[in-house]
């Protein structure tokens, strides 16, 4: 049995777009428990969303980043795609309340969150069916353009070189190089001292028991430094 018409367009709401074959949305919102000979569950379109989904969030990362690594990307696509993120992203599109599931397939009437990422990668097969391409971005990344900001955030966080290197760029058009000035204590129990040079002006010093954690501390005196000087720059040109 299919689900109603007035309940779909109840989701197209949610999900911010209105399809032309509503049988598509309706396919995505069933899963495999629930399948019958002229209801088709959404395994298949969970495969093409799958895709869909990855090549969006590929294009997007590869056009904001463009001096980012392949690796840094890769790692964070692997977090914005991930089962968590995707069921996350269900539940704010209101899923839950949508999909169809047999009886023994919830825990506690919740959804598993597994289920909940397909059926959000199967909606964006069923958009992009639907509509194209396009339509099936706009979806991604209304979803999930604040989840990238949030994992790019955490993933910097303690990253103070890689924000250093990417503000000394953009601002000074300088790449940002340390150096180990001191070096305390036996070797079991180091202590490093570091400066970070940019753009021929000189930051820090950051000590650490190690030249990694010292170049951290260094790069986050730089980065504060040179934000806060930028900061001063701007007021006194308005005064």
């Amino acid at each position: 049995r299919h689900m109603n018409r007035s309940k779909l367009s109840e989701c197209e709401q949610y999900l911010g777009f209105r399809f032309a074959r509503l049988e598509l949305l309706d396919q995505a919102l069933t899963h495999s428990s629930t399948k019958t000979p002229d209801r088709p569950c959404n395994e298949r379109l969970e495969f093409l969303g799958d895709s869909v989904l990855g090549l969006v969030v590929t294009a997007y990362l590869f056009a904001i980043f463009p001096d980012q690594p392949e690796g840094h990307l890769t790692k964070i696509k692997s977090v914005v795609v991930s089962t968590k993120t995707l069921a996350h992203c269900a539940r704010e599109c209101k899923l839950p309340e949508f999909i169809s599931v047999g009886k023994g397939v919830s825990i506690n009437h919740r959804i598993p969150e597994s289920l909940l990422a397909n059926a959000f990668e199967a909606v964006v097969a069923a958009i992009y069916l639907d509509g194209g391409l396009e339509d099936a971005r706009t979806f991604v990344l209304r979803n999930l353009e604040s989840e990238i900001a949030k994992v790019v955030r955490n993933r910097h966080a303690k990253n103070y070189k890689s924000l250093l290197q990417h503000f000394a760029q953009k601002n000074l058009s300088a790449t940002p190089t340390y150096r180990v000035v001191d070096e305390e204590g036996p070797d079991h129990h180091k202590r490093f001292l570091v400066i970070a040079m940019v753009g021929g002006q000189q930051f820090g010093p950051g000590a650490g028991a190690n030249k990694k954690e010292a170049e951290q501390r260094a790069a986050r005196k730089a980065l504060f430094d040179l934000r806060s000087r930028m900061v001063d720059s701007v007021s006194s040109e308005g005064a």
